[in-house]
């Protein structure tokens, strides 16, 4: 075991992510062949064939896949011990890795971000952003340290932090009968038309859960990428769709075509929250980072006149 380099394992696991040389030689900053020759010594001194080779990509074998599951362990446990080190010596100081939803990211980061740099001048944000089920994959496997998404999810083996109350709103075209209205109630969407994100978006399925007892018809030939697609839509006049009230805030608050309704108390919302590993070195990093996204979204108004 002594020959085998932490590097090394760490090559193999971006070439199982990736399944291609050149992005896992990005991955790791080095070159292509250097992280090509790597990977052949560490099969020739193991014995067995690790990678399947192929012009335009890479397969594991079976012993590779197996190995590649306690590679990512070793690898996990390293950075782990690094980052207890790093944070006694400054537990708010370091890289921290933090994801966030689609749906919550571009409407959420423009105002939290400069007060969490503030509030932690030593503490350097890696964003990114992912959809639920690749956000928790990631999570599991410590390619990021926290994710804020919308609760409540499947934990196993991680801890969970209610951060804000979202509510939902309704937007409809300029002309549409309910754009009459000051406010709305979900009886008041019988027999409209509904306009949602595609499959693998949670936001996809609140939206049809709070709509689930009424006679709503879903747009069967459309599904939309993302939110600024929606919008874009229900502007054109093909439909309504429920939207998170802070993505209809701010330089968002006066999209031409279309017009946004609260509902009447109590109204349709969403929980937003953090997610982090249970065994996670960083708790204290982790949780500043949240207390400073709770205090924002406490000082926000809620709900609209």
């Amino acid at each position: 075991m002594a020959d085998i380099k932490l590097k090394d394992l760490r090559y193999l696991v971006a070439l199982a992510d990736t399944r291609h040389f050149g992005k896992a030689a990005e991955r790791c900053f080095v070159s292509q062949p250097t992280l090509s020759a790597q990977l052949k010594k560490l099969e020739d001194y193991l014995g067995v064939t690790l990678v399947e080779r192929q012009p335009k990509h890479a397969m594991l074998t079976p012993a590779g896949e197996a190995i590649v599951a306690r590679a990512r362990r070793i690898v996990e446990s390293s950075d782990e011990v690094v980052e207890i080190a790093r944070s006694h010596r400054d537990p708010l100081a370091g890289r921290l890795r933090l994801a966030l939803l689609p749906t919550i990211g571009p409407y959420l980061l423009p105002s939290v971000a400069p007060r969490i740099r503030k509030a932690l001048p030593r503490l350097e944000l890696m964003l990114y952003e992912y959809q639920t089920g690749p956000m928790l994959e990631r999570l599991r496997a410590g390619d990021i340290d926290v994710g804020i998404l919308a609760l409540p999810i499947e934990l196993e083996g991680l801890e969970s932090r209610a951060l804000y109350e979202e509510p939902f709103v309704l937007t409809v075209p300029t002309h549409h009968p309910l754009a009459q209205k000051s406010q709305v109630k979900t009886d008041d969407l019988k027999g409209v038309t509904l306009l949602l994100l595609e499959d693998g978006h949670c936001l996809r399925d609140q939206a049809l859960d709070v709509c689930s007892r009424i006679d709503v018809h879903e747009k069967q030939d459309f599904r939309a990428t993302s939110l600024e697609t929606l919008r874009q839509m229900v502007a054109s006049g093909a439909g309504v769709t429920l939207l998170p009230e802070l993505s209809t805030l701010g330089p968002y608050a006066t999209a031409r075509g279309l017009v946004v309704r609260p509902f009447v108390k109590p109204a349709p919302t969403r929980q937003v929250g953090a997610v982090w590993r249970r065994t996670h070195p960083r708790q204290r990093a982790i949780e500043a980072v949240a207390n400073v996204i709770a205090e924002y979204a406490l000082q926000q108004p809620r709900g609209r006149s």
